[in-house]
C-alpha cells in the first residue's frame, strides 16, 4: 500500500500530456474522453523531484502538470505500467443468460476508473508512450460497438456492431444472422464483425467496446477461454486486432450499448451468415 501512495498517473491526449498525482483530476480526464481513442494511460511510481520540477516549469504546480509531447524526454517518467481503462461498473452486467463464471482478476480501482493488474503487464520508456496515434490520425481512428443477442441462450442469436469516427459519429450500422447459439457466441461474433468491417475500410487505429465482460477480458488475455468454441472465436478476434496499429477494447455497462443491441437483436432474424450494413455518411 505505501508504494501506492507514491503512485502517479501519464495520461496522454493527442499531443499533450498529463501528469496526475490525485485521484479526482485522474477520473475527471477519463470520464470525458472514455470514448477518445487518442486516449493512453499509463502508470508510474515515485515522480522525481526532477522530473517535479521540469514539469512545473512547463505547467502547474502541486495539481495537474500539462505538457507538450515535444517538450518531454525519454527518461522523465522511467519505467511506466501501460493501464488498460475503462468506466466503473456501476449497473450490472446483462443477466439474461449471459455467462460470466470465469473468475475475476484483482483489480486497482482509481476513482471512476479501474486497472487491470495483470502480473504480464508491459513496461514501457516514455519512447513507447509517444508513439501512439496523434490528433493527425484521426481519419483513420474509429470507435467500434458490439453486442449479442441470442433469444433461448442457446437459441436463435444474432450480431451487432456500429463503427463511429473517432469524434463518436456514427458511420456504420452491422447486423449479422448467427444461426442458434449462446450469447457469448453472439458477443464475440459481434466483435468480430466489427472488427473485421473496420479493416476493410483501412481503419489503423480503433477502440472497441461492448458489455460483454467475458470478450473483452478474454481478448485482453486477462480471463482464460474455458471451452473450444469460445478459444476458437478468441482466436480470431485476437489475429484481427493484431492488424491494427493501436487497438483497446474495454468493458462498458449496457446502457452506453444500445445502438450495438439494437443491431444485434436484428441479427435474429437474419440467416446464419448473413450481413447486413447500414451506412449513416449523407
Amino acid at each position: 500500500m505505501a508504494a501506492e501512495k507514491d503512485a502517479f498517473f501519464v495520461v496522454r491526449k493527442g499531443n499533450n500530456v498529463g501528469v496526475y498525482k490525485s485521484i479526482n483530476d485522474l477520473q475527471s480526464v477519463l470520464r470525458s474522453s472514455i470514448n477518445d481513442p487518442s486516449l493512453s494511460v499509463f502508470k508510474g511510481y515515485g515522480l522525481s523531484k526532477e522530473a517535479e520540477e521540469y514539469l512545473s516549469s512547463h505547467g502547474l504546480k502541486n495539481a495537474i502538470y500539462s505538457i507538450d509531447t515535444s517538450d518531454l524526454h525519454d527518461d522523465l517518467f522511467g519505467q511506466l505500467s501501460i493501464c488498460p481503462y475503462r468506466e466503473p461498473n456501476s449497473v450490472k452486467d446483462k443477466s439474461s443468460g449471459k455467462n460470466h463464471s470465469d473468475k475475476r482478476p484483482h483489480q486497482d480501482v482509481v476513482g471512476s476508473a479501474s486497472f487491470a493488474a495483470n502480473p504480464q503487464v508491459k513496461h514501457a520508456k516514455l519512447d513507447n508512450f509517444l508513439q501512439g496515434p496523434p490528433i493527425s490520425s484521426y481519419c483513420t481512428s474509429c470507435i467500434v460497438e458490439f453486442d449479442g443477442a441470442s433469444k433461448g441462450n442457446p437459441g436463435q442469436a444474432g450480431a451487432g456492431a456500429v463503427l463511429r469516427t473517432a469524434d463518436g459519429s456514427m458511420v456504420f450500422r452491422l447486423r449479422e444472422g448467427v444461426g442458434i447459439a449462446t450469447n457469448n457466441v453472439a458477443e464475440y461474433r459481434g466483435a468480430i464483425l466489427g472488427l473485421k468491417y473496420a479493416l476493410s475500410k483501412g481503419f489503423k487505429h480503433i477502440r472497441i467496446q461492448g458489455d460483454s465482460k467475458l470478450v473483452c477480458m478474454q481478448v485482453q488475455g486477462l480471463w482464460k477461454t474455458k471451452t473450444q468454441n469460445m478459444t476458437e472465436l478468441c482466436k480470431v478476434a485476437k489475429e484481427l486486432k493484431d492488424q491494427f496499429v493501436s487497438f483497446q477494447i474495454c468493458h462498458v455497462e449496457r446502457e452506453y450499448n444500445t445502438e450495438a443491441d439494437a443491431q444485434a437483436n436484428l441479427g435474429i432474424h437474419l440467416r446464419n451468415g448473413e450481413i447486413q450494413v447500414e451506412c449513416d455518411v449523407k
